[in-house]
């Protein structure tokens, strides 16, 4: 089948896209940092809810052209989730791509940032990475992410059943992004020069 290596190229090429415009946040430093990003969770949750719900609406083959757009959506809003995050841990002027992609994919493969990312006690060694290798990790997040876009795309030939699931997906999916954002952002972060390739 070749939808998922021709989704796959595109997933990547959007996930690139994606962490290299980090979103700027006006959320301020929270006395609760935690308790202030858990509101901003469960409201982002909400926001890509809706959005992913209402794009897996239309039935057919009009279904699955709006998956990609659906995605990419999700993952805006996402990206500003862990900006804004950043935001009331304090930590909007280092917030990189590297920590970027890191929340917002980790929970899909923790392996592949084994080598960008290192937990060290209370500390977390970023790792920069060169254009390059952040493509290479988003190639490989691409054809994971496409193989399991396959798998809910069946979901969308049961119209308004599977809106209400891709639209829990999305709920569900964009709280891991802020556990992950909440759990780097309350650690210290030390960010080393020497890229990955």
């Amino acid at each position: 089948m070749v939808w998922p290596f021709n989704a796959s190229s595109k997933l990547a090429n959007g996930i690139v896209e994606l962490v290299m415009r980090i979103p700027a946040s006006d959320a301020p430093h929270a006395d609760n940092p935690h308790a202030q990003a858990h509101r901003l969770a469960r409201q982002a949750a909400r926001r890509a809810s809706l959005l992913a719900g209402s794009l897996a609406l239309p039935p057919g083959v009009l279904g699955w052209l709006t998956m990609l757009p659906e995605l990419f959506g999700v993952w805006r809003l996402q990206a500003q989730l862990v900006s804004d995050i950043a935001g009331v841990y304090g930590k909007t002027a280092t917030l990189n791509r590297e920590q970027m992609l890191y929340c917002l994919f980790r929970h899909v493969s923790a392996q592949v940032f084994r080598d960008v990312v290192v937990r060290a006690g209370e500390r977390v060694l970023i790792r920069s990475a060169s254009l390059g290798a952040l493509q290479a990790l988003a190639q490989r997040l691409g054809i994971k992410l496409a193989h399991g876009t396959l798998g809910r795309g069946a979901s969308r030939l049961v119209p308004l059943a599977g809106a209400i699931g891709v639209g829990a997906y999305a709920y569900y999916d964009t709280l891991q992004v802020a556990k992950t954002a909440s759990e780097l952002f309350a650690r210290d972060i030390v960010i080393e020069a020497a890229a990955v390739e």
